[in-house]
């Protein structure tokens, strides 16, 4: 390392070892106490900024250096000669290099320990002790440490977002490489977060992340394809990209159970979300094990499932399962008591899991013919994994004569109650045409199903709590993400919380229109309530020009194809007013009063709209009997009383019915 370079590093290490000289002092007190180690965002943000302060610091010296090497090269060559330079060179090199792998030893060291903590925290003080690990791994070039800082900038993990910093490392990354940074920087410029709004260099990027092998970029282009995005339509390409990331993704599921997460949607505001009870005390286990043995049908069950995978306080790791943990460690034979036990009353988890353990060989020695027969008898109760189970049989041939079409009939009866591996080998036999007639788009809308099923679903998780804890723009950017990947919930939130305007990370004017994409993508996927939304933006110009017939044309459709109250109610309130379709007072009567037969929340609204509806057309028939009367003063209301004198008659009657029932209860 040259004079120059090293005494800049050691100012900069000397610095960072006297900010944490009183953090190590109380870590050791914490180590004593056996407690855990609170880390601060403060310390974290320091870490980043001295990240990039330092990367900055390194690129300057270097220049510098490069500049003063060139003229002490000449001089050595004129006073020294060219052997006793070329001798001090290859020095230099050696221990230049020598001093660069150990210091990517220690970085290795660091990040590894990050990730350890990382896997066993169970709280948030556990979690952000692992970042400072990564910081100072990344502070040492260490580059999935820096992909992890870079992620905790964008996403404002411990209320440390800041987006311009993430963009920084994101694109110092993707020059070295990084298929995560590419994907990031795609997805930034797709939304024009930080970045200039550019949907081509964002599919640049993801086509440069797919080929790294981000499994976000192949599931985002995948999408991309299968909609049209900036791309021509093209399912066979769409295929091609949802594929891989199945594969990848029922390679997961095939070592584990895989928890399925919750997606909260933000319009239906829920006060809670059901709560996670994964860990299982050894006390509880013994009390479970009592009533087990006392002939508790569902407690065996589910010690049974217990002792086949060690479930209960593990990480997702295969081989963890195998091993199991102190409540329930694994053990074929525990799983096998308990399974028969639940299986001789009919139980059909218990008789699924003595199926398992004879397909398998677990404590038992193999037998297909059994296997089958507890699969089918569980099956015959409905249950979903003994129907895929099944169908694996006659698919691959285990025991029985391969038989594709019963293979389908059984993955297909698993596939109605949402049983991944059932979904995955329906999308493989329809992409192959194998046992059923081949058809592309049934084959990707089912692969995408079990895309949808990937790690990066718990980011709906940590997007709603942000989103609780008043973290706009961290929710807003996990939900974006999510959305960007074709996942329904996701564009539906993302478009609410643009809606509201409370998001900082995107100008005012960017929203509306913003949100209008996201209701239109979430509206192609089925969504009701964003096919309204796409109406009411056309009706009231938000995020663009007011168009009644387009949004009369939106309404339609959610009234139609998903029976939406409100759009009944929308559309005749239309229908009464001729705004953008011909005026039919008839049609609005009777779709008031499908609104309200649909939905009881419209019944109060539809009441007030039709007495509205009467009164005018009786004070029509009243007030202008007279043909030419009728037609002055018709035309002369809308100039008395302004556009929207309908809804002074609407309070005109409230105020006279609330007269009345006072009148009569007072």
């Amino acid at each position: 390392m040259k004079p120059l370079s090293l005494l800049i590093e050691i100012l900069i290490i000397l610095g960072v070892i006297i900010k944490n000289i009183e953090a190590e002092k109380h870590s050791k007190k914490q180590t004593e106490r056996n407690a855990t180690t609170q880390v601060s965002a403060n310390e974290l943000k320091q870490f980043l900024s001295h990240i990039l302060e330092r990367r900055k610091l390194i690129k300057v010296i270097y220049q510098r250096e490069n500049a003063l090497g060139k003229k002490k090269i000449q001089r050595k060559l004129r006073i020294k000669g060219i052997q006793n330079k070329d001798l001090s060179k290859r020095n230099k090199n050696h221990l230049r290099k020598q001093a660069k792998k150990n210091f990517t030893d220690e970085g290795d060291q660091l990040f590894k320990t990050g990730i350890k903590i990382l896997q066993q925290s169970k709280n948030q003080k556990q979690k952000a002790e692992a970042y400072v690990f990564f910081a100072k791994a990344a502070d040492m070039g260490n580059l999935k440490a820096m992909e992890k800082m870079a992620d905790a900038l964008l996403f404002g993990n411990f209320g440390m977002q800041n987006i311009t910093a993430a963009i920084q490392l994101y694109e110092s990354l993707a020059k070295e490489g990084s298929y995560k940074a590419q994907n990031a920087l795609g997805f930034l410029s797709s939304y024009g977060i930080g970045m200039e709004y550019n949907q081509a260099k964002a599919l640049i990027y993801y086509t440069f992340g797919s080929a790294g092998g981000s499994m976000m970029s192949q599931m985002i282009l995948g999408y991309r394809y299968l909609s049209g995005i900036n791309v021509l339509q093209n399912c066979e390409v769409a295929l091609n990209h949802y594929k891989k990331v199945a594969d990848y993704i029922v390679d997961k599921l095939e070592k584990s159970e895989g928890i399925p997460v919750e997606k909260v949607r933000l319009t239906e505001r829920p006060e809670n979300l059901s709560s996670n009870n994964e860990i299982l005390d050894w006390d509880i286990y013994q009390y479970y094990k009592f009533l087990a043995e006392r002939g508790d049908v569902q407690i065996q069950v589910s010690l049974g499932q217990l002792h086949l995978i060690g479930r209960k306080g593990l990480d997702q790791d295969y081989y963890m399962y195998l091993e199991g943990n102190v409540a329930a460690p694994q053990n074929n034979a525990t799983a096998f008591k308990y399974f028969s036990m639940a299986a001789s009353k009919g139980n059909a988890i218990g008789l699924h899991g003595l199926g398992l353990l004879y397909f398998y060989g677990k404590g038992v020695p193999v037998n297909y013919a059994e296997a089958l027969k507890y699969f089918q008898k569980a099956a015959e109760k409905g249950w979903p994994n003994a129907q895929f189970q099944l169908g694996f049989m006659y698919y691959s041939g285990s025991g029985v004569w391969k038989d594709y079409k019963l293979a389908f009939k059984y993955f297909y009866l698993a596939s109605q109650s949402g049983q991944p591996l059932a979904i995955y080998y329906l999308a493989k036999m329809y992409a192959t045409g194998r046992g059923v007639l081949r058809s592309c788009r049934t084959a990707v809308e089912l692969y995408k199903g079990v895309c949808e099923l990937g790690h990066w679903a718990e980011k709906f998780l940590t997007a709603y709590f942000a989103y609780k804890d008043g973290d706009i723009d961290s929710s807003l950017v996990q939900y974006a993400l999510l959305a960007e990947m074709g996942y329904e919930v996701a564009q539906s939130n993302s478009a609410f919380i643009l809606e509201s305007k409370k998001a900082k990370i995107l100008e005012k004017e960017k929203m509306y229109p913003m949100a209008l994409l996201l209701w239109n993508r979430a509206a192609i996927q089925g969504n009701a309530f964003a096919r309204v939304k796409i109406g009411d933006y056309h009706y009231y110009g938000y995020g663009t020009k007011k168009d009644y017939q387009t949004a009369a044309t939106h309404y339609s459709i959610a009234a139609d194809k998903y029976h939406s109250a409100q759009a009944m109610f929308n559309l005749a309130y239309m229908y009464e007013h001729g705004l953008g379709i011909t005026k039919d007072i008839h049609l609005a009567r009777r779709l008031y009063d499908m609104a309200a037969q649909t939905s009881p929340d419209a019944h109060i609204p539809v009441f007030f709209a039709l007495v509205k509806l009467e009164t005018v057309h009786l004070l029509r028939d009243i007030l202008f009997f007279n043909q030419f009367t009728m037609r002055w003063k018709w035309m002369k209301l809308d100039n008395t009383l302004g556009p929207y004198w309908d809804l002074f008659v609407i309070g005109l009657i409230v105020a006279v019915l609330i007269f009345l029932l006072r009148n009569r209860y007072g």
